[in-house]
């Protein structure tokens, strides 16, 4: 199955329609039926937007696994505009005391959760 095959699959789920779909991304309703008819692939921009508006991991998108295996991979996708980003470049300017603590904290925070 191609990622525009999964996108279709996906808003179908979830009950959007293409017109719904469309509105929300931007893209256009030709591009998503070109992803069908012509076995398309989105664009690599607009991937960020689709799993926005599906709320899907990009691995999932890509890949079509259930399970989410991205924090498995030897590589994160962190985009721009997301806090993470923010806190990866925070966290590279820290000399390793400061991230020994920070990582000291995030593991302490995350034993609280469970």
């Amino acid at each position: 199955m191609t990622i525009g095959e999964r996108v279709l699959q996906l808003t179908h789920e979830r009950g959007m329609t293409q017109k719904e779909f469309s509105e929300k991304t931007g893209i256009p309703q030709s591009t998503l039926s070109s992803w069908k008819g012509k076995k398309q692939n989105p664009s690599i921009d607009k991937l960020k937007v689709i799993c926005d508006t599906l709320e899907v991991d990009p691995y999932y998108l890509v890949s079509g696994s259930e399970t989410n295996e991205s924090l498995n991979n030897d590589y994160l996708t962190v985009y721009r505009k997301d806090e993470e980003y923010e806190i990866l470049v925070e966290y590279r300017k820290m000399n390793r005391d400061c991230r020994n603590r920070l990582l000291g904290y995030i593991y302490a925070l995350n034993e609280k959760k469970k």
